[in-house]
């Protein structure tokens, strides 16, 4: 391995990691234990050109507050590549941001996010016995073992560990994985996701608001999922979707939509989805610089106190 790459990859660790001891394997850990973490250590993937890299950190960041670690130039690929590495970590949800000096070897690049977990080998054999294929095999890199995984629809996910565990503040509000299926792998990807992060649905509307997917004469099918790893939404669609829905991959919680929106535009975001209301929810879609789009969305008086228990 190029020295380069060690010292990057360390300075990586440096920035997002503390001195916490070691995750290990426990020989008196059951077989079946869960291998999520916690919502806080689900990254969302954005990537962007070099020359936008400040440029949408520095919009995100004004937008949902928070902090960036230090950017480091490494190799997060098992085959040669470069690109700038920085988490985002905010209040409202945290993203990798990669900026890709080469060519982005495949398939990176269509994973949409990041999940920590407590020990690689147990994750890959759960994902495998809930129905994923394993389209990037484990592999290691001085901070830790990576491997990209792809549920039934095509959904892309990337797996993570590393030898110093991190230790992220817990988010405000946790952002929710926003996924596109369709009706034919709808059943197998709930099925698998929900073997795989012991998770659990907290709602399933055959009927929700067409409005939710920019089709205001239509209904679709919307499946909320609660795990260790966080929030996730299931839309299952025909397919027939005008821009930008399923362009995004992440849906930001805030406490006041108009106020965050206002800081987006301040920072050279531009609003692609102007708030409507729906499900006890008021949202928007966002495309920050560099091209990343994002639903944003506040909740509701009553809504809002259901979600903290008030």
């Amino acid at each position: 391995m190029k020295p380069t790459r060690i010292l990057a990859l360390f300075a990586l660790a440096a920035a997002v990691a503390t001195s916490t001891p070691a995750i290990a394997k426990d020989a008196t850990k059951p077989r079946d234990a869960a291998v999520a973490v916690a919502p806080q250590y689900d990254t969302t993937h954005v990537y962007v050109t070099p020359d936008d890299v400040d440029k949408f950190a520095a919009s995100f960041l004004a937008t949902f507050g928070g902090k960036s670690t230090k950017q480091v130039v490494a190799t997060v690929t098992p085959t040669p590549s470069s690109t700038t590495s920085q988490l985002l970590q905010t209040p409202a949800g945290t993203v990798s941001l990669f900026g890709f000096k080469t060519p982005i070897p495949y398939p990176f690049g269509a994973e949409r996010n990041g999940y920590l977990v407590a020990d690689m080998d147990e994750a890959i054999k759960a994902a495998r016995a809930a129905g994923a294929d394993v389209i990037v095999s484990t592999f290691p890199d001085p901070i830790g073992r990576d491997a990209v995984v792809q549920w039934p629809g095509g959904v892309n996910m990337q797996l993570y560990w590393h030898t110093t565990k991190p230790d992220y503040a817990p988010f405000e509000r946790i952002p929710e994985n926003r996924v596109y299926v369709s009706p034919d792998k709808a059943a197998a990807f709930t099925r698998g996701f929900l073997a795989f992060s012991r998770g659990k649905i907290v709602s399933d509307d055959a009927k929700a608001p067409g409005v939710e997917i920019g089709r205001t004469d239509a209904t679709y099918k919307r499946i909320r999922i609660e795990s260790a790893f966080g929030k996730m939404v299931v839309l299952v669609t025909d397919g027939h979707l005008p821009y930008p829905y399923g362009r995004e991959t992440t849906g930001y919680e805030v406490a006041d939509l108009a106020a965050t929106l206002a800081k987006a535009k301040e920072t050279g975001a531009t609003v692609l989805v102007e708030p409507y209301t729906s499900d006890g929810r008021s949202a928007a879609f966002v495309m920050f610089p560099g091209g990343y789009i994002a639903e944003i969305h506040s909740l509701a008086e009553k809504s809002a106190a259901r979600a903290t228990g008030k």
